[in-house]
């Protein structure tokens, strides 16, 4: 059973359809295994009885010959999707109790593609934060060292995936929440172009910014899951009505001609040095692959951080107006509807969101929006035109996915949030500006922890960012894993 959870998605595929083995047995393998790593916390709420259900069903779909494109195939999702009849939390106190009555559109996606959900993967409360840390379950431990963090806010996600707790993952992103993590812990994750997956029932953060994507061992397996969330949805207003290719087609092993991006913005002066060596590693594979390497500058890119926590501060503010205690949130009485406000949001939010909530509700103020919202948007356009102009001479960007490995949940917590925030300077650009951009793992550090490099495409152009993230994945061979956690 313990070869089971070593499989990626691909090799699991190909087992179920020769009749080798069954959903039923994958599934079990992964719930022995959650249960041996529930010392990570990579799970707000299991949900074992509902795999083993829809794996027996699986079985019998394949019996008749009804298979999706992902059947039988043990995943989890993150706790800010919501699922029909399950706990639905965002890892705070104040949905704690929340199960919601409809299911989020990517989550449906994934079940009518075959899926099975092993349960809710644990997350910075409101996916605010890189760490996992604020969440009120529990910060999630990272099987590499339990000493560390596996970031986040997908942190939750990052850690299940490389530990075998599950063969899949949705993660959000919306200034590194799925690419960050995907470094720290070893995995391999996408943030696909804004508008190519549907938002709809995954509770929000920062509406401009926020975006679906997977999480897995492999880039094949990233592309295969991605084709099954992707796509038009009616009841999302910002997701884009065009096609969805097969981005597994796109996995051709040749890159030869293509131009990659270097931006010497990303290389700051005092870049940790396990980072810079794996991107100058990095930046050799493709070269030998047959890649033209091309220096660029993303002028603009200095400015993303601040102007990512003033967008996505201003947003979180608006969107988390709606829990105030009356209808569906944990509720704290008062003498006055005020004060059953204040009660409740003091008592529900954690201390990382506040700071958001403030910091939003200040630049949102009469006398301050234009100074710090309104140029704020202006700055973002500014990054957006960075991106359109290196496209016209590049095929692809690779850059660092953070700035530093794993770090301690001891040396964050010591850290003063605007340092902590800095976490997010290599992946904040693509966000505001929506284009695609994949993290895998392409070596270790001196200390034996996973760095991910970045790869940043055109909009819509997933297909080559799948592609050159193959080939570096094959020249980079990363086949370590971490040393399963018995708990």
């Amino acid at each position: 059973m313990t070869d089971l959870v070593n499989l990626k998605i691909t090799e699991a595929l190909d087992l179920l359809n020769k009749g080798e083995i069954s959903s039923e047995d994958l599934t079990r393998a992964h719930i022995e295994e959650m249960a041996k790593g529930r010392v990570l916390n990579a799970f707000i709420t299991e949900t074992p009885e509902l795999a083993l259900a829809q794996a027996k069903e699986s079985d019998e779909r394949r019996k008749s010959g009804k298979i999706g494109l992902l059947e039988g195939i043990p995943i989890a999702n993150k706790d800010l999707y919501c699922t029909k009849g399950i706990r639905t939390t965002a890892a705070s106190k104040i949905l704690s109790n929340f199960v919601p009555p409809y299911e989020s559109t990517v989550s449906q996606k994934l079940k009518d593609a075959g899926t099975v959900m092993l349960g809710k993967l644990n997350t910075d409360q409101f996916a605010m934060g890189g760490s996992t840390i604020t969440s009120y379950f529990g910060a999630t431990k990272n099987p590499w060292n339990l000493d560390l963090v596996p970031g986040g806010s997908s942190g939750g996600s990052a850690a299940a995936v490389a530990a075998g707790l599950c063969m899949g993952a949705t993660g959000s992103d919306t200034g590194g929440s799925i690419r960050q993590p995907a470094s720290f812990c070893g995995v391999t994750g996408i943030k696909p172009t804004y508008g190519r997956c549907s938002r709809y029932g995954i509770i929000a953060f920062a509406s401009s910014l926020d975006q679906a994507g997977p999480m897995t061992r492999s880039v094949k397996d990233c592309a295969l899951m991605l084709n099954a969330m992707a796509g038009y949805d009616a009841k999302d207003s910002t997701v884009a009505n065009v096609p969805v290719p097969d981005f597994t087609a796109a996995l051709t092993g040749d890159i030869r001609g293509k131009k990659i991006g270097i931006p010497k913005e990303y290389r700051p002066d005092g870049l940790n040095a396990d980072v810079a060596a794996i991107w100058d590693k990095g930046i050799q594979y493709l070269k030998d692959a047959g890649a033209e390497i091309v220096d660029i500058s993303l002028p603009h890119t200095k400015y993303a951080l601040p102007v990512y926590y003033i967008v996505a501060c201003a947003e979180a503010s608006s969107n988390l107006s709606r829990y105030d205690g009356v209808r569906y949130t944990t509720r704290v009485e008062g003498n006055s509807l005020d004060e059953l406000y204040e009660n409740t949001r003091t008592d529900g939010f954690g201390d990382e969101v506040v700071r958001r909530i403030l910091l939003g509700t200040f630049v949102l103020s009469a006398g301050f929006y234009d100074a710090y919202y309104t140029r704020a948007q202006r700055v973002r356009r500014l990054i957006y035109n960075d991106f359109i102009e290196a496209f016209k001479n590049v095929d692809a960007i690779l850059v660092p996915a953070a700035p530093t490995p794993a770090l301690t949940e001891k040396a964050l917590k010591e850290m003063r949030p605007v340092d902590v925030y800095l976490g997010d300077v290599f992946t904040t650009p693509a966000s505001l500006a929506g284009v695609p951009a994949i993290s895998l793992p392409v070596g270790l550090s001196q200390n034996g922890l996973p760095i991910g490099l970045q790869i940043i495409g055109k909009h819509f152009d997933e297909n080559t960012v799948f592609q050159v993230a193959e080939v570096l994945e094959a020249q980079a061979n990363f086949d370590q894993t971490p040393k399963r956690v018995k708990g």
